[in-house]
């Protein structure tokens, strides 16, 4: 019965388990239900003879593509590695492929994005990845979205996932505070665009006021999630700059390891003279000299928190529409603490 694998074709496989090609079909595609008797009988005639459904075939009979899309805005820092491995890990589970592109909104105007309901099954946007008019018009034309690290506007109802930024902002920036007596907290923003950027913002804030410290808008840098910008805007502030600070909020680890070589560089030590905090605990935090003190983001969990909602709509049940993930916070030494504890 072995036939070279290329030339068997469906009705080959129908003819010798002694069923129709539309009940094949079925079994392949898994439209309709088939007995497991039948069932055994056609996967079993599959593998004698070496037969591989034809993925285009499939995708018609289906008008399934058994592709995910994630679009986000860079791949090029370390925030990004477990949130695709979270992605990734629900993604294998549900016999799906992942497929990634880069770019930002504008992008968006000047012709049809490379992932959307034209090559893939659903999407997940990654913060401000899309505009909100390509949101809207995806939303109107009932294809399944998922948000991560963003909010959708207020007149779409798109499931989004996040992570607590402004609690654990406000408790860092306490310990800074409270148990370090620092009252000078240098602070470097995000990404302005960012939901993450605003909330951590807010926290510092928050914080400051909850104390009794007057806020110094000379002590706010652009950080943008970037350790070169981060680099880049530290090493200028201390040039050029004679105001004194007693600690750094770098708004994430990635900015966080610019600010600390800036410090370096410039002859100040961490945690003697400046304590340094960050946000995310990417993987490189325990690992840095001296480590460090951060706000530890499940961002893995993100990811597959935010691919099972995808796979929900997919599937045409329910997903929930707003999921905020707690946050941590990790002290180390680059704070000014002697041992490493975890504050919930």
């Amino acid at each position: 019965m072995t036939r070279k694998s290329d030339s068997v074709t469906i009705r080959d496989v129908a003819k010798y388990a002694d069923v129709s090609v539309a009940t094949v079909s079925r079994f392949i595609n898994k439209n309709a239900p088939v007995s497991q008797e039948v069932a055994e009988r056609i996967q079993q005639v599959m593998l004698d003879l070496s037969y591989k459904p034809h993925a285009a075939a499939r995708h018609l009979a289906t008008r399934r593509t058994q592709t995910v899309g994630l679009v986000l805005y860079n791949m090029h820092t370390d925030f990004f590695a477990p949130l695709l491995s979270g992605i990734e890990t629900v993604v294998s589970e549900n016999q799906y492929n992942l497929l990634v592109a880069t770019y930002k909104s504008p992008i968006l105007c000047q012709g049809q994005s490379p992932v959307g309901p034209h090559n893939t099954d659903g999407m997940l946007v990654f913060a401000d990845s899309l505009n909100e008019e390509h949101l809207t018009q995806l939303c109107r034309s009932k294809f399944p979205l998922v948000l991560i690290h963003r909010t959708p506007p207020v007149y779409l109802k798109i499931p989004f996932v996040t992570v607590e930024n402004k609690a654990a902002t406000r408790k860092i920036i306490n310990h800074l505070i409270e148990d370090h007596g620092c009252r000078s907290i240098l602070f470097l923003r995000g990404l302005r665009e960012q939901e993450d950027s605003h909330w951590r913002e807010q926290g510092y804030l928050e914080a400051l006021e909850t104390h009794g410290i007057s806020f110094d808008p000379n002590l706010v840098l652009d950080g943008e999630f970037n350790s070169e910008v981060a680099y880049e805007n530290m090493k200028n502030f201390l040039r050029h700059n004679h105001r004194k600070f007693d600690a750094v909020f770098s708004g994430d680890d990635d900015a966080a390891i610019g600010v600390l070589k800036a410090l370096n560089e410039a002859g100040v030590r961490v945690p003697e003279d400046v304590a340094l905090v960050g946000f995310d605990d990417s993987r490189l935090s325990p690992f840095l000299s001296p480590p460090l003190t951060t706000v530890r983001a499940p961002t893995e969990e993100v990811g597959k928190t935010a691919a099972r909602l995808l796979f929900n709509l997919i599937k045409e049940q329910p997903a929930e529409p707003v999921t905020l993930l707690p946050t941590e916070i990790i002290i180390r030494r680059s704070c000014g603490c002697l041992y490493e504890k975890t504050i919930r």
